[in-house]
């Protein structure tokens, strides 16, 4: 299971150390916002993690609908429940909810279905800052906070026409961005691809938070700055 060095399962319960977490959103997901480093000051498990542990725990559905409702911090004694219903939540201990999953349609539980559609959407995922959200900041002369980016993955949701492909791709196919104040609201639409044809849709919804003006001297030493870590940490390996 390609999972296994990125969390812990102990008594029914999961853990995600800062470590495997930063390992996944890095070496998997080519994911470097800074909150998930593992000496960020308030570190956050990625998103993408949770997403991956979900499909391998309970499968592909051909539809399934994923919100996120909280940030996930380093050591959290997660439950994923056992449960075939149609709708659930990943909780901590205390009951407070990190993911709620809505799923539907016929479900597959074969690990290459299931790795090859997980490692396609985690890398399309991972790639959003700063191919697809510098334009759309540029386009409406909005820009996160240089000092403290803060971009947070508020949900996905996909819909597939069957379970019958191998080794799928994703494609962005539209993106927007609303602006109210200091908060963005984005919206990703993407397709699914194999063998040549479309298997399916889906979509992706971010918050970004603290907006300023934009400046482009100030977003493009941003951008330097997110590839100079990733170059770092791959020159480290």
């Amino acid at each position: 299971m390609f999972l296994a060095p990125f969390h812990a399962s102990a008594n029914g319960l999961v853990t995600i150390s800062a470590e495997q977490g930063s390992r996944f959103a890095k070496e998997i997901a080519g994911d470097f916002n800074p909150i998930h480093n593992p000496d960020a000051k308030r570190f956050v498990v990625p998103g993408d993690l949770l997403f991956s542990l979900v499909l391998d725990r309970y499968g592909l559905n051909r539809r399934m609908a994923f919100s996120f409702t909280g940030m996930v911090g380093a050591g959290v004694a997660l439950r994923f429940p056992e449960t075939d219903a149609p709708a659930f939540a990943v909780e901590d201990t205390s009951g407070k909810g990190y993911l709620n999953v809505e799923r539907e349609g016929a479900v597959s539980r074969e690990p290459g279905l299931v790795e090859g559609f997980t490692r396609a959407y985690v890398a399309f995922s991972g790639q959003t800052f700063p191919g697809v959200l510098v334009p759309l900041m540029r386009e409406h002369g909005v820009m996160i906070n240089p000092e403290r980016p803060l971009v947070i993955y508020e949900g996905m949701s996909f819909d597939l026409k069957h379970l019958d492909f191998v080794a799928p791709q994703l494609e962005l196919v539209d993106a927007s961005l609303a602006v109210s104040g200091k908060r963005g609201d984005v919206s990703l639409r993407f397709g699914i691809r194999a063998d040549g044809a479309q298997v399916g849709t889906g979509a992706k919804k971010l918050v970004l938070s603290g907006l300023r003006e934009f400046d482009e001297d100030d977003m493009d030493a941003l951008v330097d700055q997110y590839a100079g870590w990733k170059v770092a940490y791959q020159g480290g390996l």
